[in-house]
């Protein structure tokens, strides 16, 4: 499948044509609807292009709505938040980003088009029924699997379930390891993508004595 002749805007043909063609993953995200609106919960080692099928999702959506792209850490919100900058850095879209704890409505992030959030922003913003939120088209979960985590999962999981009712977003779940993925989809009423290609073989073997052996 050919990059250049997704039905995407030019501005993204033009930065990632070059690439030609499509990771496996990704082309069975775009078989599956990813460009279509629907939900997908899509399960892929790292770096087999994950990153990419949010960035089509988000393409696809601005200009028709806003998009979130939400984050279990601030660090990893810092690195989204620079590396979309450089997405829309020719663009008419504005990138925000907000992972601070302080429970607030925020109004000045309604200016954005492409929200970077921690879970505990987003779950802020809502408990505040900010008005913008039912702008937002398509949410980007990266992680997904913490919602296993008995910390930040329960926090998710509220989130995932108002936003499922409230605005009824396209949901883009990503994650390297999920161990019930198949039931995961069936709760955000998402349809399963999964491959195992990656772009280095993994192999796996035990170091002894001095030597290892693969297995």
């Amino acid at each position: 499948m050919d990059i250049n002749n997704l039905p995407l805007p030019e501005p993204f043909k033009k930065q990632y044509g070059k690439f030609n063609t499509l990771t496996p993953i990704q082309e069975k995200s775009i078989k599956a609807g990813l460009l279509e609106g629907k939900s997908l919960l899509a399960c892929a080692p790292t770096a087999s292009g994950k990153t990419l099928i949010a960035t089509m999702a988000i393409y696809n959506t601005l200009g028709k709505g806003k998009a979130i792209y939400l984050v279990p850490l601030k660090a990893l919100g810092t690195e989204k938040y620079k590396e979309y900058l450089n997405v829309f850095k020719d663009s008419p879209y504005k990138v925000g980003l907000a992972t601070g704890d302080v429970d607030s409505e925020s109004d000045y992030l309604a200016k954005y088009d492409l929200l970077i959030l921690t879970t505990e922003k987003l779950d802020s913003l809502l408990r505040h029924k900010v008005s913008w939120l039912a702008e937002v088209k398509v949410v980007i979960v990266d992680e997904i699997h913490l919602l296993n985590d008995t910390s930040r999962g329960p926090t998710l999981e509220i989130i995932l379930t108002l936003l499922k009712n409230l605005i009824k977003p396209q949901i883009i779940g990503l994650s390297a390891t999920i161990g019930n993925p198949k039931e995961l989809a069936e709760w955000l009423e998402a349809t399963l993508v999964i491959d195992d290609w990656r772009p280095v073989e993994l192999k796996k073997g035990i170091y002894a004595e001095g030597r290892v052996e693969y297995y």
